[in-house]
């Protein structure tokens, strides 16, 4: 599913993607994180608007996760891939 640019390990066990292997990988992690904060410190007495913008940006970073994850995203028992 990957097309070689790596930034995320896949998870040991279940679906998805466990942590940053690469420094765009940190950098993603790191800017979303600084964005959900400001977002919520901006607009924290919104829930409308802070859903609204939180959402969004949440199904970016899944995507962008999913799509450079080592070996993708599928379902995983612990074994060694």
């Amino acid at each position: 599913m990957s097309d070689g640019s790596e930034w995320f390990a896949p998870k040991g066990y279940g679906y998805g993607a466990g942590l940053p292997i690469s420094w765009q990988g940190w950098a993603v992690t790191l800017t979303f994180i600084a964005i959900v904060g400001g977002i919520a410190f901006r607009f924290g007495d919104k829930p409308l608007v802070l859903v609204a913008l939180l959402v969004p940006l949440t199904l970016l970073l899944i995507l962008i996760t999913a799509r450079t994850t080592r070996g993708g995203w599928r379902w995983r028992w612990g074994g060694d891939d």
